[in-house]
């Protein structure tokens, strides 16, 4: 079958599009055929395995996972015979984290992972992408408790994590902020912010308006730049992990009402996930949360995918299709 495969860490060139075994389902997994995947700027920090502490989940000198891609959606081609959940044919999503292996024609996934039926009113380019929805679910609801009527500004709310939080965050019926491009503005208004602010013109810690909840969804900003920008009991959500997050994370804890919080949803417990992600397919299907794609690109475009997301000019998601054959 074939497969992007990295061998070691470095820069886009060691990537590259390999035959490779057709993967064999042990009785505990499904094997999925890949449809879609997505590609995010952690899939770019995991290749160059930076920052280091990446590195304790995928290898320290070296990828574990040769094969490349964590998020994806396509179909189930077989499963081991102890799976109960699966069968042939289901439509499925959900990622293999750190074990990766999702931009492959094929790939094996443990019953009791990250997995899941796809809502039927998802396409599977739309579907793969579901971890920047998750995400954006954990902060504001596990996280930060959103509720209706508070003020909550999304940063970077044209992003794949900011495009869902808007429309998480007015689903909550809370007042939703987007701080944006200007090329970006329309899109975050049709998507339910109530108000608009293009960073390129205007900077929000600086005019003066307070917020419950301040979502920092693409770590353009930081807790302190933003403490003024927040109420007496606001929360500042960072979705990067750094030294200063975590220390201000423990120093809010303890002192003072304004509380900044990170947190890595993919290390969440997956029964944890799958509970988050129960939630997010009842407003799929309601028609309530879509995805947003901006580029599909095949299989072997993969470094074209990666040099358009380290532009950070994506709106919403970058997706990698792949064409499937049967005679692998």
């Amino acid at each position: 079958m074939k497969a992007i495969v990295a061998a070691k860490y470095g820069s886009l060139d060691v990537l590259e599009l390999k035959e490779v075994a057709k993967p064999i389902p042990k009785d505990n997994e499904v094997l999925v055929k890949i449809h879609a995947a997505a590609v995010t700027i952690s899939d770019i920090m995991m290749l160059r395995g930076s920052p280091v502490i990446t590195r304790f989940f995928t290898g320290l000198l070296r990828p574990r996972m040769a094969i490349q891609g964590s998020e994806f959606a396509g179909e189930v081609e077989a499963v081991g015979k102890d799976v109960k959940r699966f069968k042939e044919g289901d439509k499925v999503f959900g990622t293999n984290g750190s074990n990766l292996g999702c931009y492959a024609e094929l790939v094996c996934i443990p019953e009791e992972g990250f997995l899941d039926i796809m809502p039927d009113n998802m396409s599977y380019e739309e579907a793969a992408p579901v971890c920047g929805a998750l995400a954006a679910w954990n902060f504001l609801k596990d996280k930060a408790n959103v509720q209706s009527g508070q003020k909550v500004l999304i940063n970077g709310a044209s992003g794949s994590m900011g495009t869902a939080a808007i429309q998480i965050a007015r689903y909550f019926g809370a007042e939703v902020t987007g701080v944006c491009s200007t090329t970006n503005l329309e899109l975050v208004k049709s998507l339910g912010a109530d108000k608009v602010i293009d960073h390129t013109k205007e900077d929000f810690t600086k005019s003066g308006e307070t917020y419950d909840i301040i979502f920092d969804a693409e770590s353009k900003t930081s807790f302190s730049r933003s403490k003024g920008s927040l109420t007496q009991k606001g929360i500042y959500l960072k979705t990067f992990p750094g030294i200063a997050i975590l220390l201000q994370m423990l120093w809010t804890s303890k002192i003072g009402s304004k509380k900044a919080k990170f947190s890595a949803t993919g290390l969440l417990p997956v029964p944890e996930r799958l509970i988050f992600l129960k939630d997010l397919k009842e407003l799929i299907e309601a028609g309530i949360l879509k995805s947003v794609i901006d580029r599909s690109y095949p299989l072997e475009q993969i470094v074209e995918a990666y040099k358009y997301v380290e532009t950070e000019e994506e709106v919403g998601n970058i997706v990698i299709t792949v064409g499937y054959s049967n005679n692998i």
